[in-house]
C-alpha cells in the first residue's frame, strides 16, 4: 500500500502499517526542519513504514539510508530558509521604496467620510450602513474605528475622547 500527501499530518502518521511505503515529492513537503524530519524517520522505522522521497526508496534504519535522509533533510531546511530570507528581503525593499501597502480599504475616503456622518445622526444603523455601501458590518466597524483613531490623533490633548472633532 502507498501513501501519499503533500503535508505530512499526524492522523496521516496513524492510517499507515508495516510494510507500507510513504511517498512524497519533495522532502520539504513532509517536514519543516531536520529535527521535524529526523522525528518523522524514526517514527517510521518504529512502524516498519518504508519512506519514498521523489521516486528513490529510503531505509531511514540503515545507517547509509539515515545519513542520506539527513543530508537531503538539511539540503531541505537549508531552502526553505533561502526563500524566507529573500522573501523578507524583497518586502524590505518594496516597503523602502513604497510599493509594499497592504491590502487596499473597500470604501474610498470619500465613501469612509460619508459612512461616519450617517452613522454620526444616529438614524443608520450598522447593518443598514453595511448595506447601503455594499460591504460587511466588520468593514463598517473598522470603518469607523479606523476614523476614531485619525480624528484622535488630530486632536491630540484636546481632551476629545471620542473622536468629536470641534472646529479650530
Amino acid at each position: 500500500m502507498t501513501i501519499f500527501s503533500e503535508i505530512a499530518s499526524e492522523p496521516l502518521f496513524h492510517a499507515y502499517s508495516q510494510g507500507d511505503t510513504l511517498v512524497v515529492p519533495k522532502l520539504d513537503r513532509l517536514a519543516r526542519s531536520v529535527p521535524d524530519a529526523r522525528d518523522i524517520a524514526d517514527s517510521l522505522v518504529a512502524r516498519g513504514v518504508r519512506l519514498a522521497v521523489g521516486s528513490s526508496v529510503y531505509d531511514p534504519g540503515d545507517p547509509m539510508g539515515k545519513m542520506f535522509f539527513n543530508i537531503l533533510a538539511t539540503f531541505a531546511e537549508f531552502k526553505a530558509d533561502l526563500i524566507r530570507m529573500r522573501t523578507r528581503e524583497g518586502m524590505a525593499i518594496a516597503r523602502a521604496k513604497g510599493k509594499l501597502r497592504g491590502k487596499q480599504p473597500k470604501l474610498s475616503g470619500k465613501q469612509q467620510k460619508e459612512l461616519r456622518r450617517m452613522h454620526d445622526t444616529g438614524t443608520y444603523s450598522i447593518s443598514d450602513l453595511a448595506e447601503l455601501f455594499s460591504v460587511s458590518r466588520p468593514t463598517v466597524y473598522r470603518t469607523l474605528a479606523r476614523q476614531v483613531s485619525t480624528v484622535d490623533e488630530r486632536d491630540q490633548g484636546s481632551g476629545s475622547r471620542f473622536g468629536v472633532v470641534t472646529s479650530r
